[in-house]
């Protein structure tokens, strides 16, 4: 976890990302990940400095160093997890309001290289205190409104699995709060449908008498995710304690931004928020201060480059147990 202590002040100019710079990395790089076998044969490097060129930016320390090396206004979407603050082995418990100040100066910077049109999803759970819970989408909410930031939706990702509460009921949701720059924002609903529960219905009156009822491309997604966490049995886990499961990133991804748009995680972890960017011909963009994690990072992506990663598939069921019949 990177020092909350070092942000009291945080330089916030940057040269602008100019119009050329943002046509050039619409460009189409060479794509890997190509099932009809027309792209190059190997994987390009992975650069530890950014550059809007970069396939993949896999930078092995602070993700304030990172931002700052940033142009204003470049990047289409961020999404990240922030550390909770509750101790664990990639980060150092402070107190809250030290955390809050941290979490203040990465969001700054977080907005400063946002897009006009991009998309900011901040996914956190609660901060717990002997006991009592903060849920820190309610702590951080004041930052985004401060810088004039508009909520678009506040996911709730609800999972099946996680620790076990003897004094309160067990924690099975964390929150995504979807925030915009401006009134301009993209958004792409069409490739985020999920299957309609009732495909084939048609309206049975009026002037649509016979005609299906819902979209056939199907349904909105709503603003509650039901997508499993990465525990133990899960395809996709890996060393890390709390890892995003792909499949929630590509979610976003999809539907937030276009081919060859830039797609930024500040605390990227072992590379989920890489590995949806890359899946979907997205450039993809990450901090990591745990060696062990960028090693995992670095291999994750390229096994995506190369379409040998194992990942749970979207739109797949959720697998509930059959039960036992009765005797």
């Amino acid at each position: 976890m990177d020092n909350p202590a070092q942000y009291a002040q945080s330089p916030l100019s940057s040269p602008q990302c100019s119009s050329t710079t943002q046509q050039a990395h619409k460009q189409s790089p060479v794509w890997i990940n190509d099932p009809a076998g027309t792209q190059a044969a190997s994987p390009p490097a992975i650069k530890n400095t950014f550059d809007v060129d970069n396939p993949v930016t896999l930078y092995p320390g602070d993700c304030m160093d990172l931002l700052r090396a940033i142009p204003d206004n470049c990047i289409q979407l961020i999404v990240t997890s922030p550390p909770y603050n509750l101790g664990k082995a990639y980060e150092k418990r402070t107190n809250i309001a030290t955390y809050y100040g941290w979490q203040q100066q990465v969001i700054k910077e977080c907005y400063r290289v946002l897009k006009p049109s991009g998309s900011l999803c901040w996914q956190v759970g609660n901060y717990v205190d002997n006991g009592e819970v903060v849920p820190l989408d309610l702590l951080l909410y004041p930052i985004f409104t401060a810088l004039k930031m508009k909520m678009r939706n506040r996911i709730i990702w609800h999972f099946g699995h996680g620790l076990h509460a003897s004094k309160r009921f067990s924690g099975r949701h964390e929150t995504i709060m979807w925030w915009t720059k401006s009134e301009a924002y993209y958004f792409a609903l069409d490739p985020v449908r999920v299957p309609q529960k009732y495909p084939h219905k048609k309206h049975f009156k009026g002037t649509n008498k016979g005609e299906l009822s819902c979209n056939p491309k199907g349904k909105n997604p709503s603003d509650v995710w039901d997508i499993p966490n990465v525990k133990n049995n899960h395809i996709e886990k890996t060393a890390h304690p709390c890892q995003f499961p792909v499949e929630l990133v590509e979610r976003l991804v999809l539907s937030m931004t276009q081919e060859n748009d830039l797609v930024l995680d500040p605390f990227v972890g072992v590379g989920s928020t890489l590995v949806a960017a890359l899946k979907h011909q997205r450039k993809g963009i990450g901090a990591e201060t745990e060696a062990q994690y960028v090693a995992i990072a670095a291999d994750r992506v390229q096994a995506t480059w190369q379409g040998t990663l194992p990942t749970r598939a979207m739109h797949k069921p959720i697998y509930t147990p059959r039960l036992a019949k009765a005797l």
